[in-house]
């Protein structure tokens, strides 16, 4: 039986799609650090407000009965930061690795996969017209979100291999896939392909332009990152309106089911089994290329994680600050001390991995209490001269 025929809720697969995609993934991620740390909201409180807001624009998303440009971007552009919440809430909150998360993610969002064609015989996008394929669609987008931030950030951070090599890597994937696509892959397999990829390449690129320079970073800030992003999707928006250039105009019917381009399922395997296999082969090179650069020696018994200066010095400067009373300097200033740890992870944690977990847990406390609702002086000083003294403990 046929369903009442409607206009697509999404927008044409052209260049000002990819644009704006990637536009949006990149303040994901880097409006997600500039709710956090810079306003100040915490993790907790960040979450809950873009919860609510994404909730918002889901509604106004689905109530409506065409694709309207302005509606469609501001979900996309909630459900990218939000989708980074959720990892950092996995990572930072639950403690659960990222390889784990990277791992949770993909399932989930295979599984999202499988049911949605259970149901409608189809993943084309040109085909959002009913409300069911509408929610699969954006539950969809907001795992491959949360995958991208996770995968992105096992990468550059866990991995070591910086934001711009992780950029590059995934930008070769995408290129591959459009390649693949021009000698034959489905275009669905294709397309999903290179949206759940330019995730990763947008959280990497937002990273590599907002992080400081001795992050591997260009050190334009979450703010000026933010901020320009956001404008260059507002002005790409604002000509889509105008001009319609990405709307599917036609009125579209229900897909007919088992319709499906032969040797479809074969692509998708071999696709799939590619990625996993060159995933796990260069995870485990990378690995063990860092547990053969940890060093062994006698040093590191005295000192287990080597020199800790850098992290301390900024503990005792975040801590004169808060001794003066400036907290939102001391909050502001915390930020380079959670960058530079997370940044030298895949140095430091091989060498003891018990103890970096003992002084990763430590640095948690002093960014829950300074980056809480209302920071307590006391609580704040305790948790940073605990630090500090661990720094100084561990450097004997």
């Amino acid at each position: 039986m046929k369903r009442k025929s409607m206009l697509s809720k999404v927008p044409e697969v052209t260049l000002y799609f990819w644009i704006i995609k990637i536009l949006c993934t990149t303040v994901g991620e880097t409006a997600s650090d500039f709710l956090n740390v810079s306003l100040g909201l915490g993790l907790n409180g960040t979450s809950v407000v873009m919860g609510f807001l994404l909730l918002a624009a889901l509604v106004f998303q689905v109530k409506a009965q065409k694709y309207i440009p302005g509606i469609y971007w501001l979900t996309v552009v909630l459900i990218s930061i939000f989708g980074t919440l959720v990892t950092d809430n996995f990572t930072d909150k639950m403690g659960i690795p990222l390889e784990a998360s990277t791992i949770v993610f993909s399932v989930a969002l295979a599984l999202t996969f499988a049911v949605w064609f259970a149901y409608e015989k189809t993943l084309s996008i040109h085909s959002i017209f009913t409300l069911r394929r509408e929610l699969f669609y954006w539950s969809a987008i907001l795992f491959t979100f949360a995958l991208g931030t996770a995968s992105g950030d096992l990468m550059a951070e866990s991995l070591g291999l910086g934001y711009l090599v992780t950029g590059i890597i995934v930008c070769a994937v995408v290129v591959a896939a459009i390649i693949a696509w021009h000698l034959g892959l489905d275009p669905v397999l294709s397309f999903w392909i290179a949206y759940i990829m330019t995730r990763p390449l947008g959280a990497s690129l937002g990273d590599w332009l907002s992080q400081a320079h001795a992050n591997g970073g260009l050190g334009l800030g979450a703010t000026n990152t933010s901020a320009l992003f956001i404008s260059a999707i507002l002005l790409t928006v604002l000509f889509l309106s105008v001009t319609k250039r990405d709307l599917i105009a036609k009125t579209l019917s229900n897909d007919l089911p088992g319709k499906q381009p032969k040797g479809v399922f074969l692509q998708t395997a071999v696709v799939i089994g590619v990625l996993v296999i060159a995933a796990g082969l260069g995870y485990q090179w990378r690995h063990a290329k860092l547990q053969i650069a940890a060093p062994g020696t006698a040093a590191a018994a005295i000192m287990p994680l080597g020199d800790l200066s850098e992290f301390r010095i900024i503990a005792e400067n975040s801590l004169t600050m808060v001794k003066s009373g400036d907290i939102p300097g001391a909050r502001n200033r915390i930020k380079d001390l959670e960058k530079s740890w997370d940044f030298s992870e895949p140095g430091l944690r091989p060498k003891n991995p018990q103890i970096w977990t003992v002084v990763d847990k430590s640095i948690d406390r002093v960014l829950t209490q300074l980056r809480s609702h209302a920071p307590d002086s006391a609580a704040c000083c305790l948790a940073l001269g605990g630090f500090i003294a661990q720094c100084r403990g561990l450097c004997k």
